[in-house]
């Protein structure tokens, strides 16, 4: 890799911890994940994540985000992505409802399997993440002139940011969840439903908002 290269390479790693910064509810969920049940149960959040990420840069460099920029599946995946926030919120709520804090404490058994694919369906779910990153490429490409394979360089760190700072984010909060008493463990629970419930309707008011206002 030449030194060109390379600065695309550290461009693309800024940007993406820059954009991590603005935590969103799949942060929470994976943080939720570490300190309720184990380090591998976050770490396998932080891999379904990463996954989604690259997934989405890579129709965003190839050009499909174009297709989700169009209103109508913008709506349609708005919807439903909106839904899926709100149906994992109260699978959360409802998970502590009625339960004690000695049942907390052996919720360990959850899979790696299972953890990776929630975060991957509560992030894939987003059509949101594809536009963004279809938007950011297009503007790169402008700003710097970059060519294809130079806007792959950038999707690669942009992506890794995502793993690093996930991942040390997992790592810290996996250090510390021993001097965590349970009951917060079980608050934070709750908020992090309460957080997606409530972002997945106030996505789904904004949308039939815009659609009254064009009616």
């Amino acid at each position: 890799m030449n030194m060109m290269n390379v600065g695309i390479f550290l461009k693309g790693l800024f940007t993406g911890l820059i954009l991590q910064l603005a935590v969103g509810p799949v942060f929470f969920f994976i943080v939720n994940l570490t300190l309720q049940k184990s380090f591998l149960n976050g770490l396998a959040g932080v891999l379904a994540v990463t996954t989604v990420d690259y997934f989405y840069i890579a129709l965003a460099i190839l050009g499909v985000g174009k297709l989700l920029e169009k209103k109508k599946f913008k709506k349609i995946f708005g919807l439903f992505s909106s839904l899926i926030l709100i149906v994992f919120g109260t699978i959360m709520i409802n998970g502590i409802v009625g339960k004690d804090l000695s049942h907390l404490a052996t919720v360990n058994s959850s899979s790696f399997v299972s953890s990776f694919t929630s975060v991957f369906l509560l992030t894939i779910s987003s059509p949101m993440t594809i536009v963004f990153f279809t938007g950011l490429f297009s503007a790169k490409a402008i700003e710097y002139r970059y060519t294809k394979p130079e806007l792959v360089i950038f999707g690669l760190s942009t992506g890794l940011a995502t793993f690093l700072f996930m991942g040390t984010s997992v790592i810290v909060f996996s250090l510390v969840k021993e001097v965590v008493p349970l009951v917060i463990i079980q608050i934070l629970n709750f908020i992090v439903g309460i957080l997606l419930i409530g972002y997945g309707i106030i996505r789904i008011k904004s949308l039939l908002k815009i659609s009254e206002h064009k009616d």
